[in-house]
């Protein structure tokens, strides 16, 4: 965080204790007294920063969707890390919000632009849908985005697609995406921030027509160094596409300095290490670490509710869970998210623990993403195999051991799935934060619960009391799963108020102050890195 930026809001101690109200807990957390970012704080604090400056955000994926259902239409609080902690801070701020509009109802509830005010039971913000076509999604979103740079920054040891009309569908649709921010701002002055790998070429767009603006463009997912970018046939016209932006942000401060290594390799251009800048062309970018938070508060006061409860309830019920422990893996069905890799590791606990045989339950979200790529399908397929015969080597009649869902949640069932868990297990392969971690920490309030985490996490930085884990080491992630659920209550309970003691310390709030500030500024303070 920079130093000398005033924070409003409450101490973390005192919001702990409040959160908690647990007269042991406050004694453990009471010591710090850094105030904290919320909701109210950054409305505050950006209605004087941006001062007639407009927000736009934009995203392939919308926070909202209308899809069709059994009972009718439903609008539906999209899950997944980033639309929810940006619609947290779009509700603070307010501004407009430009996304692709994927729900298969989403033009009957949009004005002719396809704008609508959300969330509807208190509009905050505008949603300006995009509409993309059947081969937009097909090369710009599953080709291009997915096929390409995806498996290009994981490692994963999957081939990217490298496809000219992919390339090409994907530069026209973020031309679309410029355009439409464009349109947004109008004639003022305004501040731009674009989410994620979807987008990379969409800056240098804007700013070819209005280079008054402010753009940055944060990159959710890691950086894949030099030695593996150079694969790209398009590496030139991308770096340039992400350089347009005044400033490109990352989770990690190493991700950053794997940026500007690709460029200092790759590009005529004036790299300062120190300082984290690019000058090429007569622009410069800073490059900064802001690892995202969530909306730690909002999540724990709607986990805490009753209609919360009410759904835990449902969901236990739903899937006739027993009295023993549950565990809980909520991950797309995607090859970076070590869901194979999980499920062996399940099998080696109840090999070499069999005490578990007959007692633990285990709740797998598999969301099915991507299908159209033929790397998806089979991962699908494999997955469904193993969990086919965990149930059939463990499991018994009228009583799996594990439960696969396999279709969209809003994510207040998801919310209720993590305070059914006891563990989570989150273990992906490589991930750039892992937001699905923070907000399992955020819903458990009550102290419950335990979190089984990948080291090759950015959240692994931040949750050192967390049980660490090489998802590769089939073994070690077996004993540690044995482990968290060996735990005595005290003990897990003191593991977990670390936990969401270190969450509170950098929520959504947090990150997007920092980040709106390091926009809104850019003035030399900021030069000298993060």
């Amino acid at each position: 965080m920079e130093q000398g930026v005033q924070r409003s809001g409450t101490s973390l101690g005192a919001r702990l204790s409040d959160a908690l109200g647990l007269a042991a807990d406050r004694q453990l957390l009471l010591h710090s007294s850094r105030d904290l970012m919320d909701a109210e704080s950054l409305r505050v604090w950006a209605r004087d920063a941006l001062s007639g400056n407009r927000l736009v955000v934009v995203s392939n994926r919308e926070p909202y969707s209308h899809r069709r259902g059994p009972g009718g239409v439903r609008m539906n609080r999209n899950p997944g890390g980033l639309v929810v902690a940006l619609d947290a801070v779009l509700r603070a701020t307010g501004g407009t919000w430009v996304a692709h509009g994927s729900g298969d109802a989403d033009e009957e509830y949009s004005d002719k632009r396809g704008r609508l005010a959300v969330p509807e039971d208190g509009p905050a913000y505008t949603l300006a849908r995009q509409w993309l076509s059947e081969g937009d999604v097909r090369r710009y979103y599953a080709g291009f985005a997915n096929g390409a740079l995806w498996p290009l920054s994981h490692l994963v040891f999957v081939r990217p697609r490298l496809d000219e009309l992919d390339w090409e569908s994907y530069r026209q649709v973020n031309r679309r995406f410029a355009r439409a921010a464009l349109e947004e701002v109008g004639r003022d002055p305004g501040v731009v921030l674009l989410q994620d790998y979807h987008l990379a070429m969409c800056a240098g767009y804007i700013k070819a027509e209005r280079p008054d603006l402010r753009v940055a463009l944060f990159w959710h997912i890691p950086w894949p160094g030099p030695d593996v970018f150079r694969v790209l046939p398009w590496k030139e016209a991308l770096l340039d596409g992400l350089l347009a932006n005044d400033v490109l942000g990352f989770h990690l401060r190493e991700h950053g300095m794997s940026f500007l290594e690709t460029v200092a390799s790759e590009l005529e251009a004036r790299v300062d290490f120190a300082r984290m800048t690019v000058d090429r062309r007569g622009h410069t970018t800073r490059i900064r670490a802001f690892p995202i938070g969530t909306d730690v508060d909002g999540i724990a006061r709607h986990s805490s509710g009753a209609a919360c409860r009410a759904a835990t309830a449902r969901w236990r019920e739903r899937l006739g869970l027993g009295p023993g422990p549950v565990a809980l893996g909520v991950d797309r069905l995607d090859y970076t998210k070590g869901i194979p890799e999980r499920f062996q590791a399940l099998r080696r606990l109840l090999e070499k623990y069999p005490r578990w045989r007959g007692s633990l339950q285990f709740v797998q979200v598999g969301v099915p993403t991507r299908v159209e790529l033929p790397e998806y399908r089979e991962l699908t397929a494999r997955v469904e195999a193993l969990a086919q015969g965990l149930n059939r080597d463990f499991g018994s009649v009228g009583r799996p051991f594990l439960h696969l869902i396999k279709h969209d949640l809003d994510f207040a069932d998801v919310v209720a799935l993590y305070r059914l868990g006891n563990v989570a297990a989150v273990t992906p392969l490589h991930d750039g934060m892992n937001l699905v971690a923070k907000e399992y920490v955020a819903a458990r309030p009550d102290l419950g619960g335990a979190l089984v985490l990948s080291r090759f996490t950015g959240a692994a930085r931040e949750f050192r009391t967390a049980a660490l884990v090489n998802p590769y080491d089939t073994e070690a992630v077996a004993d540690a799963m044995d482990e968290v659920l060996s735990t005595p209550t005290s003990e897990a309970r003191r593991r977990m108020a670390a936990l969401r003691e270190r969450l509170l310390r950098n929520t959504i709030y947090d990150w997007a102050k920092d980040l709106l500030d390091c926009v809104l500024r850019l003035d030399p303070q900021f030069e000298e890195g993060r």
